[in-house]
């Protein structure tokens, strides 16, 4: 299972790409409402959400962790209990954590992103605590996948789906989706 944490604010690109990836690829993605059963984006676009945040527990069966940027949206997962508990697990279970454009500072804030390659949107580096920060699209460390904004959004769900899958997966949805 994986899941993907919506906030009031996300940005759209970012986070409904990488679902539309996964769910292609047959990935069990549970979209997690913050905010409320339907979280509207930084640019007014509202989605409903398969589940709220407290009706999930890091105690479940999960395998990875999505955090989509925008603002707020990338604020208002910072504040939240439950993504904060998520992260927590995930984090002490070396469960993928991944995050993109403003929200690799979440990680930055809690000392995830130590000794790590990392990438974020320009201005949020030195959010990135600890972190070799890299001037690209994507960047995977470990269990640590992080994008930098909405114009890398296919290399992060296609970084994201090897990480689940493999390889020629990745690679053959890249042929399908016609990025070449």
């Amino acid at each position: 299972m994986v899941y993907l944490f919506l906030a009031d604010g996300f940005e759209e690109i970012e986070a409904l790409y990488t679902l539309d990836v996964l769910r292609r690829a047959s990935i069990d993605v549970k979209t997690v409402g913050v905010t409320g059963k339907t979280a509207t984006g930084s640019h007014k676009i509202p989605v409903v959400c398969d589940v709220l945040e407290d009706e999930i527990s890091p105690n479940d069966d999960f395998d990875m962790i999505i955090l989509p940027g925008g603002l707020p949206g990338a604020y208002n997962l910072d504040n939240s209990k439950a993504v904060s508990a998520f992260i927590d697990k995930a984090y002490k279970s070396n469960k993928f954590i991944c995050a993109i454009c403003a929200a690799p500072f979440i990680l930055g804030k809690r000392g995830i992103l130590n000794g790590k390659k990392a990438t974020c949107f320009p201005g949020f580096e030195k959010e990135l605590t600890g972190a070799y920060v890299q001037n690209c699209g994507c960047v995977r460390d470990g269990n640590i996948i992080t994008g930098r904004a909405m114009g890398s959004a296919h290399e992060f769900a296609l970084e994201i789906l090897k990480a689940l899958s493999s390889e020629e997966s990745a690679e053959k949805m890249k042929k399908a989706i016609i990025l070449d």
